[in-house]
């Protein structure tokens, strides 16, 4: 496990590997270091920032265009740290263009190589800006919703949404334009990688609840009312909670009679309780 005073292990994704071995046939491994130092030096913004806040980080991933930083923090942390950790990687690309002014004043690269370290510099702040999950401007834009709507419908929307993304740009790469060998793996990998997210997302949901359940009293401050069928199931319940919100939940019955409970019962009553397959409502009457 890792902790917080180590540093997380750094893995090349097959992909990456693939690439590696293309560039020393094609000649092009000056290229694909450059590349490899620009994703390194983005995920390094990530990381320095997420172990600022004390994430718990278990490895980044580094590929060809991007770097996935493996953590189960997405979802538990204030909107604000999350924000601040996603947009870390992005900035990074902004010192690299200081950098490069730097650089280019004292005649210490190559033009040559100095265009290419440009031109990479904005393909990679590009394509990372995509809203497409995992990228940073899919983080943004669910950090977005879920500041407007439930968590779970803003990430299953993102999920779901950034598979049919990948598909589009895969299908306009293959149809519209020459056909390139990156373009194609890039496009298939963020296809995989949300379809994997999607068998994933009952898991995904489900840790945000619990440690909503464990720290209920941390960063759900505002309080923000929701209205319920008394046979709602909790779990259908769960899924119309905000991030940093405090949910009290009003439930209604066939006959109009009015409950209300606090979220962290009904947390309490599906976690510790154990009473998953129960109704709002069977919960609600075994206490009154």
């Amino acid at each position: 496990m890792t902790t917080l005073n180590s540093l997380p292990k750094i893995h090349l994704h097959p992909i990456l590997l693939v690439f590696i071995i293309i560039s020393f046939f094609t000649g092009t491994f000056m290229e694909l270091a450059i590349l490899l130092f620009i994703v390194f030096f983005h995920e390094m913004g990530h990381l320095l920032a997420a172990r600022h806040f004390k994430w718990r980080i278990r490895k980044v991933m580094l590929w060809v265009f991007g770097g996935v930083m493996d953590t189960e923090e997405h979802g538990s942390k204030p909107l604000k740290e999350e924000m601040y950790v996603t947009c870390a990687g992005p900035f990074q690309h902004i010192i690299i263009y200081l950098g490069l002014l730097i650089v280019g004043t004292g005649d210490i690269l190559p033009p040559p190589v100095l265009e290419l370290f440009y031109y990479y510099n904005t393909i990679i702040l590009l394509f990372n800006l995509l809203p497409i999950w995992p990228l940073d401007g899919g983080k943004l834009l669910l950090l977005f919703l879920s500041s407007l709507l439930p968590y779970k419908k803003a990430y299953y929307s993102i999920i779901f949404g950034s598979m049919i993304a990948s598909l589009i740009l895969l299908s306009i790469q293959l149809f519209a334009f020459p056909f390139t060998l990156s373009s194609f793996f890039i496009f298939i990998f963020l296809f995989m990688e949300n379809r994997t997210e999607w068998k994933q997302r009952y898991y995904a949901f489900m840790r945000f609840l619990l440690q909503r359940y464990e720290e209920e009293s941390k960063n759900n401050t505002r309080r923000m009312p929701i209205h319920v069928k008394a046979s709602e199931s909790l779990m259908e319940v769960f899924s119309y909670f905000y991030r940093e919100r405090k949910h009290d939940i009003h439930i209604y019955d066939a006959n109009y009679k009015r409950h209300a409970l606090d979220e962290a019962f009904c947390l309490k009553s599906f976690f510790y309780d154990k009473q998953v397959n129960k109704s709002i409502g069977e919960i609600a009457d075994h206490i009154t």
